[in-house]
């Protein structure tokens, strides 16, 4: 098929790159023209396992190309994905500014196109938004009728960041929100060859479908992190408990990985959003609010922690090993770290930070700041200081040898740590 994605950020490339290895022809749109020169050079924007090889094997095979040009994209295709972002507005209500702008983009070459076109939603957006968001815009840009003249249908993504590849080609489901038989039906054919499960529904639903997901994965971390912090005080390895409640059939062992908490680009801006959608119905989601609340203060317990050993943290070297959300990725959007660095450099302390992919987004976050250090290598960073705090359970960091001598406070439970002249865990 003839596909056009619209947006280049994790969800948009990946999915591009991954329809071109299945051998459809793809064309990624982007505003952003050195993001798209980047891309036609074979050079992502963005780091993911396996991202670089795929792109450059896209672009060898003429199956993918970047523009700037949403106009030409669409008419020479018969799917438009909208996968543009959708951040955090006022008061952590969903910004929908991208995803409208796009609709009226599309809208208005629709408008001259005769063929029928389907119009995807992939971007992550609260219940409603395409039936009563992207559809008018749709219809009024374009003069025509949607289920007539044109197709559309929400497509939640489920892509984890660092395993984004492995996840779209190997899907555990595929849920597709269609306005009529037809649009759903067009949208099946990209998922041909694929084995797995398949939903059909409304819009609405599908949508929610994304946002209840996320919502369950976020309240399960966050309630282990909470079992966690009582085991801490009683002498009880949560690990241990967390193997045994993991056992039970209906709640299995998957996101009960006590520590530090969640971030991303995903989990705490979706939750915040479905919070902030809740209010316009008048509904207070009392089990949401609680798990954003823990994790807000999840990673800060690792710097009490440290004030408890160390006493008071003027003029101390700390090490903090990983700056990014979690590994294989170089995102810092919302990461633990970001609280746990302002927290050390408030407190006086003299940070050195390292990470794998990750230290250029640190840059942009923490600029130059006096107190800080960035260093190349975990072995450099360790060279440091006394007290190292595992933030982020990179394998590099997965050396029994990088801890020796040395204070170590984990937040991921790596158990190299172990061998460190004294070995604190977060939550265990």
């Amino acid at each position: 098929m003839k596909v056009s994605i619209v947006g280049t950020g994790y969800v948009g490339l990946v999915t591009g790159v991954c329809l071109a290895e299945l051998g459809h022809d793809v064309v990624c749109v982007d505003v952003a023209r050195d993001r798209v020169e980047k891309i036609n050079q074979g050079i992502p924007p963005i780091y993911e396992e396996r991202l670089e090889e795929m792109l450059r094997e896209g672009l060898r095979l003429r199956r993918l190309k970047a523009t700037t040009d949403l106009g030409e994209a669409v008419r020479g295709t018969e799917l438009s994905l909208i996968c543009v972002g959708t951040p955090s507005g006022l008061l952590d209500y969903i910004d929908l500014k991208y995803v409208e702008e796009v609709s009226k983009e599309i809208g208005t070459v629709l408008k001259g196109k005769d063929a029928y076109h389907v119009v995807v939603v992939k971007s992550t957006v609260v219940p409603g938004t395409t039936e009563h968001v992207v559809m008018p815009l749709l219809e009024r840009h374009s003069g025509k009728k949607a289920g007539k003249d044109f197709g559309v249908c929400m497509n939640p993504e489920f892509l984890r960041e660092g395993r984004a590849i492995d996840d779209y080609m190997h899907p555990d489901r595929i849920v597709v929100g269609g306005i009529d038989g037809r649009s759903t039906e067009k949208l099946l054919e990209l998922y041909k060859g694929f084995d797995c499960p398949v939903l059909r529904t409304n819009p609405k639903t599908a949508e929610m479908v994304k946002y209840a997901t996320n919502s369950f994965l976020v309240t399960k971390i966050s309630f282990i992190n909470e079992i966690g912090n009582i085991c801490k005080s009683l002498g009880i390895d949560v690990y241990e408990v967390a193997k045994g409640v993991g056992m039970d059939s209906r709640i299995s062992p998957h996101f009960l990985n006590a520590g530090i908490g969640f971030g991303g680009s995903c989990f705490p801006k979706d939750v915040k959003a479905l919070v902030g959608k809740a209010k316009e119905v008048y509904y207070r989601p009392i089990l949401l609010n609680a798990a954003l609340e823990v994790n807000e203060a999840q990673p800060l317990r690792l710097v009490e922690l440290l004030e408890h050993r160390a006493g008071p943290l003027e003029g101390v070297d700390v090490v903090v090993l990983g700056l990014a959300f979690k590994p294989g990725t170089d995102d810092m959007r919302e990461a633990p770290a970001i609280k746990i660095v302002h927290s050390l450099l408030k407190r006086g302390a003299k940070v050195h930070v390292t990470d794998p992919k990750a230290l250029g987004e640190a840059r942009k976050i923490f600029g130059d700041h006096e107190g800080l250090e960035y260093c190349a290598t975990p072995q450099e960073a360790v060279a440091r200081g006394r007290y190292v705090l595992i933030v982020t359970e990179w394998p590099e960091f997965r050396i029994k040898d990088l801890y020796r001598g040395k204070v170590v406070l984990d937040g991921r439970r790596v158990e190299e740590a172990r061998a460190a002249e004294e070995y604190i865990g977060i939550c265990w």
